[in-house]
């Protein structure tokens, strides 16, 4: 089992290359970031957790900038979205986000992905939320082309552009893995365009028979990482029971000595399991 660190990156935390140095020196292997680009004043969409919307989602820092920093300060550890929200971003800037990303951290990038849930965020970037999935679909398609071909090209319902150059490419080949978040529904996107399954918080005795339905769909077994898992060894036993790569730990968003308390307790947790 592999322990990771899935968390919000704001203005008011741990910067990003201290958090990446940190999560490197305690032996956990991959930092994974969430994304918003802003949170609408008139939001009518409810949060998926209930109740009111936390702050440190109107406050993330673009995931690719956080990442970059930590890159620089690091050799190991893997950096990732967690998730981003692909409905909400140009494919073509996108790709070469995630390319430079993978080349500047020597080959350490992942690719997290959702289709989100703030309709009133992704209007606000010009995707209808009623076909957002079959946008993210078709936008994951094109970055696949723009990461292996020299002369890329794409021809779709909403992504559509004539042969282009676009470099880097990334260092892993043929790129970056790409992990998909989302429940069931996510399962036939998962198949046909994900390396990995990003399960949200799924408690264990939820999670094993999805992971059965979606290793059924994609005819493979799919690799599986949990996001934002407390950190409660009993509970985390019963993952081990699983067969799952990666348990992300939940890091709450705070100043650097309170963010250095919590990753002591991670990695201290993930040394019991390994």
């Amino acid at each position: 089992m592999k322990f990771g660190v899935s968390t919000f990156l704001t203005d008011q935390g741990i910067a990003p290359a201290a958090l990446g140095r940190a999560v490197e020196e305690r032996g956990l292997d991959s930092l994974l970031i969430a994304e918003h680009t802003h949170i609408p004043v008139d939001r009518r969409s409810p949060y998926p957790g209930g109740g009111e919307l936390p702050k440190i989602y109107y406050r993330t820092l673009d995931p690719f900038v956080a990442l970059s920093a930590a890159a620089a300060v690091t050799e190991r550890i893997l950096l990732g979205t967690g998730i981003a929200l692909v409905a909400q971003r140009d494919p073509l800037i996108t790709a070469k986000e995630v390319a430079s990303l993978d080349l500047v951290s020597n080959g350490r990038a992942v690719f997290g992905i959702g289709v989100g849930w703030n309709r009133e965020e992704m209007a606000n970037h010009g995707t209808d939320p009623r076909t957002r999935g079959r946008l993210v679909d078709e936008r994951l398609r094109a970055m696949r082309e723009l990461w292996t071909q020299d002369k890329a090209e794409f021809h779709g319902e909403f992504v559509d552009f004539d042969p282009v150059y676009s470099w880097p490419k990334p260092v892993q080949r043929p790129h970056p893995p790409v992990y998909v978040g989302g429940g069931e529904a996510a399962f036939d996107r998962v198949a046909a365009l994900g390396d990995a399954w990003l399960a949200n918080s799924l408690p264990p005795q939820e999670l094993g028979p999805k992971i059965d339905r979606l290793r059924s769909i994609a005819g493979r077994d799919v690799p599986v990482t949990v996001y934002a898992v407390a950190n409660e060894p009993e509970i985390i036993e019963q993952y081990t029971q699983l067969d799952v790569e990666r348990l992300l730990f939940y890091l709450p968003t705070l100043p650097e000595p309170e963010t250095l308390s919590h990753l002591d307790r991670f990695s201290d947790t993930a040394a019991r399991f390994r």
